[in-house]
């Protein structure tokens, strides 16, 4: 009968292999290493993030708006993110433009992508710029949409949401 440590180490594998498989394309996730010898837990996946980082805030809403209108739609919660992470008055342009194209501002379409990434693109004068790489369609023909996102470096908030030209 196989020890609990050999028990625990098959266990360990199975996840990380599961995970190499579901991570969604452009995830921070790496494709799952060979299991790590005991006690090393160096090389697997790992998601982090700052409170005091747009670029953070950013990959947070980005993440957390994608797996709720996924979820539910277009509804309470997605409300909810925009009003933590968006001022008003980019909720206000966004409601604008949404009517006047209808899809949805924050994504810059009409369904919802299966992947996202976020990268920091440059800072000054206050502002933080972020690049949002968008996946839409399937992993064996994905499509890209690029966004330029930027944020207030005092409140973190996020302030304008733009088609990214330079991509």
């Amino acid at each position: 009968m196989p020890g609990n440590r050999t028990v625990r180490r098959a266990a360990l594998a199975a996840a990380l292999s599961a995970l190499a498989v579901t991570a969604p394309a452009g995830s921070s996730a790496t494709a799952a290493p060979a299991p790590a010898p005991a006690g090393d837990r160096s090389e697997i996946p790992a998601r982090s993030g700052r409170t005091d980082s747009a670029v953070d805030r950013v990959a947070h809403f980005y993440g957390s708006y994608v797996d709720a209108v996924t979820d539910d739609g277009r509804g309470a919660l997605a409300q909810a993110l925009r009003g933590h992470y968006l001022t008003p008055e980019l909720r206000a342009r966004l409601a604008n433009w949404e009517q006047r194209e209808h899809a949805d501002g924050v994504l810059r379409g009409q369904d919802t992508p299966t992947a996202w990434r976020v990268t920091y693109n440059d800072s000054a004068m206050g502002r933080a710029w972020t690049r949002v790489r968008l996946t839409w369609g399937s992993p064996e023909q994905p499509r890209y949409t690029h966004l330029l996102v930027t944020s207030d470096l005092h409140t973190l908030r996020i302030t304008d949401i733009e088609p990214d030209k330079g991509q």
